[in-house]
């Protein structure tokens, strides 16, 4: 059956109007003032010849000048509404809701818009279209628009013609009529589409704060030099200015803080779907703001996108341990750092990552945004905070009022895909003199179903000494990882959660020419990544401090089909959504992720000594070696202690997996040994964390790895055990 074309459908009047008032903050009336008449001569009447009555009255009127020509009025300047908002109409079985963005302020000069398909009581997403060349007409009465639609379905009527009657701001806001037309002028369907909101598109904003917090309200612009208007911005006129209705919504509460005071991911990703009273499993303008006060990364973590399974984008925090204070500063970042946040979950990239976009951009390091970052401006903070006004680009605020839906909404397409390995940002430089060294590192064989880990090395290329980004991991957004897939499709990984974080620097020199970082990449906002036996190709990127960018060599790794019928199944009960994103978090609690926890026991159960169960354990055995903070929906707190017999189980047997070089890589590993000493530390058995980590030390150097590494290495368990 073919795809049916709501541009196509049959006329058919709408119901009845209902029109919402615009305002008329513009208007300006123009007054006329006459000038008065010459004043009329003098008569003097000589003593005894005084006239008769009638005859002073002849006297008097014969002295009048001449009656002016009639002068017609001055008409007083029409004020007439703006061309400009969301307009939403049905023909038949089809709603269509467009917007229209001619004139007001920072116009786009765009038309879009989204149609549903109308069946019974139910109303469902059909498809969205933007037009991004229009043609105007204006005429005292009407405003017409036109232009060639770009569709997400197969559009035979693509020509679309939306008029708009003038009428005065005192007027009730008049409909838009839409008419589409295929290429040869022939016409299609029409749509008469009543006036809905100035705005182009609303969401629905929950935000809850953590005790002790003060979030924040609002910012005068004023305050510090800046390169636009002075005015007071909170969050949601922050979102009214680039043409989004941003409306406070749900149920705010005040939460307990997180006992040990610092939130992990696990634990941020249970609150957002335990506390999030407007959250739900589906597409939908609905977002979570959650005002915290520290993550367990620390003061330089200032904010997360949440989105970790399922429907993603749906919410985001904040930390006030780096933002906190009443200062102009401080209020500025709080404002900066939470619309920023919010753009995420609008699917809205960094400046600086605009090309891992799908369609993919150019990157925009110099753009004045909410979306850049002020300490990554090629020129200096100050600089950017001297240019910025406070607003998006102009491509950002296109997105937001006109990108296709699924592509904006919350709970929508996931972040980026469809860059390329051989893109600029991932080819090898003509030249190269940033001394440095960027290299990728990784088993070039897995079984089908387990993790994919990656090591990044960046090094001295020479002996000049330099200061680099210290966090290598992709979510703190300096490195960016392409895959190539085996049927040739190419996708960016993305972390399940983009932490923006402030820079921190670490000095390479001859005492220590490297520093490393590893992450688990087999799971990401585009799902599973090696779910299909064959060849991936891999290439990472990052991004100096003086703008260089850095490419590894290319990675190929094999992911071996099942051998066995017990390879298959395991394999089965470690694919999925859940166990992915366990596998990132390294456990978690939370009931949402109750039905992969049971896999991951499921398969230690059924297959206690087959190698692939070993990562089952990892999950589950970190998770249980730390403390977990459940925030329940009815806002209280309850704290799972440290299981330390566990602990000791699971991550003993990945210790002892991986002491035969059949598991976790030494970076990996090395947290594993730390995180248990600690563990057993806290739980008063200091004998037994001592033990451990003499055990790592041992181990490590065994490997005969370089002195500084090994050096790193004690540092770490001594801290464990501090």
């Amino acid at each position: 059956m073919s795809t049916p074309d709501p541009s196509a459908a049959p006329v058919i009047s709408s119901g009845p109007t209902t029109l919402l008032d615009h305002g008329v903050e513009e208007v300006a009336q123009s007054l006329h003032v006459a000038e008065p008449p010459p004043a009329t001569e003098e008569v003097t009447y000589l003593p005894g010849v005084e006239p008769t009555a009638s005859e002073m009255v002849e006297e008097f009127l014969a002295a009048l000048p001449p009656l002016p020509s009639p002068v017609p009025p001055v008409p007083v300047p029409i004020v007439r509404r703006g061309v400009r908002g969301r307009y939403a109409g049905t023909a038949g079985m089809w709603r269509l809701e467009v917007r229209v963005d001619a004139d007001g302020v920072r116009p786009m000069r765009r038309l879009s818009g989204d149609y549903f398909r109308i069946q019974g009581a139910t109303t469902t997403y059909f498809g969205s279209w933007v037009v991004n060349a229009i043609a105007i007409t204006v005429t005292p009465t009407l405003v017409t628009v036109t232009g060639t639609a770009t569709t997400t379905w197969s559009a035979t009527f693509n020509v679309v013609r939306v008029t708009i009657p003038r009428f005065s701001v005192f007027s009730p806001p008049p409909p838009a009529t839409v008419r589409w037309f295929n290429a040869a002028g022939q016409p299609g369907a029409t749509y008469t589409c009543p006036f809905l909101s100035p705005f182009f598109r609303s969401v629905d904003l929950e935000q809850d704060c953590e005790t002790g917090i003060t979030a924040f309200t609002s910012y005068d612009t004023g305050s510090l030099p800046s390169g636009g208007p002075a005015r007071t911005l909170s969050v949601l006129t922050a979102y009214n200015e680039a043409g989004i209705e941003m409306r406070a919504a749900g149920v705010p509460n005040v939460i307990p803080a997180p006992p040990g005071g610092s939130w992990n991911d696990a634990e941020l990703h249970n609150a957002m779907l335990n506390h999030f009273s407007l959250w739900s499993d589906v597409p939908q303008w609905k977002v979570w703001l959650l005002h915290a006060r520290l993550h367990e990364i620390g003061p330089g973590l200032l904010g997360i996108m949440f989105d970790q399974q399922g429907r993603q984008r749906q919410g985001c925090t904040v930390f006030y341990q780096g933002l906190g204070g009443a200062t102009p500063q401080a209020r500025r970042n709080q404002l900066f750092t939470c619309t920023h946040e919010l753009g995420h979950c609008f699917n809205l990239f960094h400046s600086f990552h605009k090309q891992y976009m799908t369609p993919p951009m150019p990157n925009r390091l110099m753009a004045f945004s909410w979306m850049n970052y002020p300490w990554r401006f090629p020129t200096g903070e100050a600089a950017f905070w001297a240019g910025f006004a406070f607003q998006f680009d102009d491509l950002e605020t296109i997105h937001l009022r006109h990108g296709f839906r699924d592509n904006v909404i919350m709970g929508g397409n996931p972040f980026g895909t469809g860059a390329a390995l051989d893109r600029d940002d991932f080819a090898n430089p003509d030249e190269d003199a940033s001394g440095l060294r960027f290299e990728l590192r990784s088993p070039r064989a897995y079984r089908l179903g387990e993790p994919v880990v990656v090591e990044f090395k960046l090094s001295l290329d020479g002996t000049k000494r330099r200061d680099v980004q210290r966090h290598l991991h992709p979510d703190a957004g300096v490195v960016r990882l392409a895959i190539r897939k085996p049927g040739g499709l190419v996708v960016i990984h993305d972390p399940v959660m983009d932490k923006c974080m402030l820079p921190e620097t670490a000095r390479l020199d001859a005492s220590k020419p490297a520093i490393y970082d590893s992450t688990y990449i087999g799971y990401g906002k585009q799902g599973l990544t090696f779910d299909v036996p064959g060849t991936y190709q891999l290439r990472a990127a990052y991004a100096a401090e003086d703008g260089s960018m850095l490419v590894s060599d290319t990675l190929e790794i094999r992911v071996r089909p099942p051998r066995t019928e017990a390879d298959e199944d395991v394999a089965d009960l470690l694919m999925g959504d859940d166990q992915g994103t366990l596998f990132y978090l390294l456990g978690s609690d939370s009931p949402h992720l109750a039905a992969g926890n049971e896999k991951l026991h499921e398969a230690i159960d059924k297959y206690p000594t087959h190698p692939l169960t070993m990562y089952a354990r990892l999950a589950l055995g970190y998770n249980a070696a730390r403390p977990f903070a459940n925030l329940a929906a009815d806002g209280t707190i309850s704290v799972r202690k440290p299981r330390k017999k566990d602990a000791e189980t699971h991550l003993g047997a990945v210790i002892s997996a991986s002491a035969k070089g059949e598991g976790l890589d030494n970076i990996s590993l090395g947290q594993v040994y730390c995180r248990l000493a600690r563990t057993q530390k806290e739980a008063g058995d200091e004998k037994a964390a001592a033990e451990t980590v003499t055990q790592m030390a041992s181990l490590f150097e065994g490997k005969k790895l370089r002195a500084d590494v090994i050096a790193t290495i004690k540092a770490q368990g001594a801290a464990a055990l501090a």
